[in-house]
């Protein structure tokens, strides 16, 4: 059960997570299985992903490692990675490094590499392509909005 829990967060099936932990008995949730999915589930909503990368040395079952790479590498690495390109415009590999929390300056590298090849490495900074700017949003003018909204209010008031 609790690998199969492990499974549903890096699948990021949020949703059937908390359904299948929803008919279980108090005394279940205290199973070491079924306790680090949902501890695992607690820190990625927090945000707390030093959390959930260190909780790979904690698995309670060998069985579990394959799905904490999974987690580490598909949802904590890519979230922290699509947050800083909306964040910077560039970051130094020893930042990229940190922030990914990699070991060496190597790793950060092959993961842009593999992982988001459209991202530009050169003099030692990763360069982030922006997102196509989206078309800015029309400003509805205030009062012209506001007069239409009042005038049905009026109408309303009236037909009432």
């Amino acid at each position: 059960m609790g690998l199969n829990l492990l499974r549903m967060l890096v699948q990021n099936r949020i949703a059937e997570f908390h359904t299948e932990l929803e008919p279980l008995p108090t005394k279940a949730l205290e199973n070491p299985c079924i306790k680090h999915a949902v501890e695992l589930e607690q820190s990625l909503m927090e945000g707390a992903y030093n959390h959930v990368l260190s909780a790979r040395q904690a698995v309670p079952h060998e069985s579990y490692v394959y799905f904490m790479d999974l987690l580490a590498k598909r949802v904590v690495r890519d979230e922290i990675a699509g947050c800083s390109e909306k964040g910077y415009d560039y970051l130094s590999i020893s930042d990229a490094k940190q922030m990914l929390m990699f070991s060496s300056d190597e790793e950060p590298q092959q993961y842009i590499s593999e992982e988001h090849p459209e991202r530009d490495v050169r003099n030692g900074r990763v360069f982030f392509q922006k997102a196509m700017e989206s078309q800015p949003c029309k400003e509805t003018p205030a009062m012209p909005a506001m007069n239409k909204t009042l005038g049905c209010a009026k109408e309303f008031e009236r037909t009432v």
